[in-house]
């Protein structure tokens, strides 16, 4: 691989994490929890952050350096683990998968005027196409890096528009006046839990981009993935708190393009058809591809034919929407769902950074052990309290 190449596949697996990460799930918690908690979400938002950087710091350098995908480094840790955890990221994925689809759709139709099902027929159709490019790799790079730039650039227009209240978020980030459990752990599941974490480090493997000779590159790469998702994150509560905070009432039924719409008018509702679109189809690519890299290995059969495996993948998601559709609840009940899987995941890479079978000579960091051990036990124990305690009120309405 020529040094231009290792460098745009290191900054397509930046953007191909960053913009999973931002799906319309993403931006449907955002819209729902900035109406419910007003400024106090900013608290959220930073947690998720810190999880974030913890979190692929640890994951990126482990496999990297491993050379092996997640699942594997499980079972090593542990036989078995890894087929527990490829099952648990795959059907997390395909959940998230459905309201992908249908954001796409939903995003169609804000757009160009199409009925949302013909939309995500078609969207599919483009995430199809993509990974039967002969250089499929390469142009999945491309599409998350033109992608995920494109709804930088609308996000930060539409919450400049907002007004928002800058010095009351900053404050309410550090001191918050209210702490919700559950908006933490739905968010962090919508942005770093299941699937998420391990799409950048899995499309480097692919890439052939291993050893600890790369480590500093896969830092600057993970780091850019952190930032990236950072800024969406930011701008888009910015956004959504502008709104609120003038003591409008969001729409229910679509609560994220109701915050385009009252920011920039119909002008601004247009660019939420771009955004929604543009951060649906590229999470259907993200989560497909890294879904079904978790599900590779657990036979020969699916490595084999791991191209039409994602294929299918991509139309069971599109066929169970044109059949279920995606309700609001649905998504915030996944991303807290979702976000019981990190705890797992992450300790079993925490507990492999420290095995030579594994990682040979390399020493990873004390910092980021002890880090990830705090944040794999506090979102253990805020998932099990959402679990409990949270979800049955969500579902309940």
């Amino acid at each position: 691989m020529t040094d231009r190449a290792r460098r745009s596949t290191l900054a397509g697996a930046a953007f191909l994490m960053a913009t999973s990460a931002v799906g319309p799930g993403f931006l449907t918690q955002t819209a729902v929890f900035t109406q419910r908690l007003g400024a106090a979400f900013a608290f959220a938002i930073l947690v998720s952050v810190v999880v974030d950087l913890v979190a692929q710091l640890n994951i990126w350098r482990v496999l990297t350096v491993s050379g092996r995908r997640a699942q594997d480094v499980a079972n090593a840790v542990l036989p078995g683990l890894g087929w527990v955890l490829a099952v648990l990221v795959a059907l997390g994925g395909l959940a998230f998968n459905i309201g992908n689809i249908a954001g796409t759709g939903l995003g169609a139709n804000v757009l160009l005027g199409l009925d949302p099902r013909a939309g995500a027929v078609i969207s599919a159709a483009v995430a199809i196409g993509i990974f039967l490019a002969p250089q499929a790799g390469t142009v999945m790079d491309r599409f998350a890096q033109v992608l995920g730039g494109l709804m930088i650039v609308l996000a930060l227009w539409v919450a400049f528009s907002s007004q928002p209240p800058w010095g009351l978020a900053a404050r309410e980030a550090i001191l918050p006046s209210r702490v919700d459990v559950l908006s933490i752990v739905t968010i962090v599941g919508g942005t770093v839990g299941g699937y998420i974490t391990f799409a950048g480090a899995h499309r480097l493997l692919d890439a052939g981009i291993t050893g600890v000779e790369r480590l500093p590159e896969v830092t600057r790469s993970a780091s850019l993935a952190i930032g990236v998702a950072t800024l969406m994150r930011v701008v888009l509560f910015l956004g959504a708190l502008g709104v609120v905070s003038k003591g409008v009432q969001l729409a229910a039924a679509n609560p994220p393009a109701d915050v385009f719409r009252q920011s920039a008018g119909e002008l601004g509702f247009r660019f939420f058809g771009i955004v929604m679109w543009a951060a649906a189809i590229t999470s259907v690519v993200g989560s497909a591809y890294t879904s079904v890299s978790f599900l590779r290995t657990l036979t020969p059969a699916l490595e084999r034919h791991r191209r039409g495996v994602t294929i299918g993948f991509v139309l069971l998601s599109t066929v169970v929407f044109l059949l279920v559709g995606r309700p609001v609840r649905t998504l915030v009940a996944v991303g807290a769902l979702n976000a019981l899987i990190l705890p797992l995941s992450l300790g079993a890479m925490l507990l492999a950074a420290n095995r030579r079978g594994i990682v040979g000579d390399y020493r990873h960091p004390r910092w980021l052990t002890w880090s990830g051990v705090i944040v794999a036990l506090a979102m253990a124990a805020m998932g099990a309290y959402t679990l409990l305690v949270e979800l049955p009120k969500v579902w309940r309405g």
